[in-house]
């Protein structure tokens, strides 16, 4: 189990993580290291251009929604630099980034699953 998991663990029960994520595929708007905030989502409720904790065939990623398809329940996630990595349900999707280094992230309220 890699760290995004069990991170993606935590949030599926309920809390809400702080924590330093590595690697340049969402730069420039998560740089590797800086501190993120991930809580609970209503997945629902998840819009193209959120932050989202997801599992995607198998693997666990902090990345972008891409598109969402309400009536089959599932979104495609994508980095910020082109490369889908592809749909899921919503079941699969734990979390979403609600600020990074202490920046809130835009469009989070009413999202996040109490």
């Amino acid at each position: 189990m890699g760290a995004l998991d069990a991170h993606a663990a935590r949030v599926g029960q309920g809390q809400t993580v702080q924590f330093r994520p590595s690697g340049s595929s969402m730069v420039p708007l998560i740089r590797s290291r800086q501190l993120v905030t991930v809580a609970p989502v209503e997945a629902a409720r998840v819009e193209v251009g959120d932050i989202v904790l997801v599992r995607v065939a198998g693997t666990t990623y902090l990345h972008l929604v891409t598109a969402v398809d309400h009536t089959a329940g599932r979104v495609r996630i994508s980095n910020n630099r082109g490369r889908v990595n592809g749909w899921t349900n919503h079941a699969r999707v734990y979390g979403i980034c609600t600020a990074v280094d202490g920046v809130p992230r835009p469009r989070t309220a009413g999202k996040i699953r109490l």
